[in-house]
């Protein structure tokens, strides 16, 4: 496998590329069950790709069912060190409408009952998350949106919810007050986990709606957002393919480091088989 492996969480729809050779299915089995589907991998250009639909094909998953930890843990294993998620969401902003993409910077957690984290079991860490993205990655995604004519915007909060239920108009006016620029709900955990996973991570948030904020406009409506959603895939497909080549290199980023000082557990006392367990994560501090 190349030296280069991107990994690419997708929603619906987003599966694999044009042009891509080599196409082939992986199916990985993790410590933490079985990932969201198996993952689609093969060559764009020189560089590997690996797909992986966090819903499932066919859309079968609930956000809060999403095994994050398998899919992030897979594409650990077969050696991804940038991840772009490209993940649907509600514009919280009137500047940012429906069809056009937000690069966000910052993350806010809203979300209940999801497993945030790669530890436990006799090992503790805490990764710095101050900065969830990879701003050299979210650079990257940035400028080829520029590049290929998309609408693009730089910056910006992106909060997550539970789900599955879209927000109440109560709920989408509070987080307008505190200046959340878009809603989703599939972004929290899979950036903190990443960061454990010493992976880069940057989000491409594909705006479909205006949540239910912006009276009178209609509320949120599964049509209007499969209809947009559709579009939104194959400006992805083109933001990626000029993206892809300029990703690469010696990463100087603090995501490539994210662990170094991250394990405070006394290493005499960390059971073996945490340690086999989270393998591909620890093995360059645990070794």
């Amino acid at each position: 496998m190349s030296d280069k492996v991107i990994g690419v969480i997708g929603g619906s729809g987003l599966y694999q590329m044009d042009g891509m050779t080599d196409v082939r299915e992986e199916r990985i089995d993790t410590p933490f069950g079985e990932p969201s589907d198996a993952l689609v991998v093969g060559k764009l250009g020189d560089v590997t790709l690996a797909f992986l639909p966090r819903h499932g094909r066919g859309h079968r998953l609930m956000p809060s069912d999403i095994n994050f930890r398998a899919n992030i843990y897979a594409l650990k294993q077969i050696g991804a060190q940038w991840i772009i998620s490209v993940s649907a969401v509600g514009s919280l902003k009137e500047h940012i409408a429906p069809g056009q993409i937000l690069i966000p910077d910052q993350f806010f957690d809203r979300t209940k009952s999801r497993v945030p984290t790669f530890f436990g079991e006799g090992i503790v860490a805490h990764v710095a998350f101050a900065d969830p993205v990879c701003s050299e990655l979210a650079q990257i995604l940035y400028d080829a949106g520029i590049e290929v004519g998309a609408t693009i915007h730089q910056y910006g909060t992106y909060i997550c919810m539970e789900g599955p239920q879209f927000s109440t108009r109560a709920e989408s006016n509070v987080y307008r007050s505190w200046g959340m620029d878009v809603i989703g709900m599939t972004n929290i955990p899979e950036a903190k986990l990443a960061r454990e996973a010493e992976i880069c991570y940057a989000t491409m948030a594909m705006c479909t709606d205006y949540d239910c904020w912006r009276e009178p406009d209609d509320d949120v409506s599964i049509e209007s957002i499969l209809e947009i959603m559709n579009s939104n895939v194959v400006v992805a497909q083109k933001l990626i393919a000029a993206a892809v080549p300029k990703i690469g290199g010696e990463r100087n980023c603090k995501c490539a480091s994210a662990l170094e000082y991250g394990i405070i557990t006394d290493r005499a006392v960390i059971p073996e088989q945490t340690v086999r367990k989270l393998g591909p994560i620890v093995s360059k501090y645990l070794a």
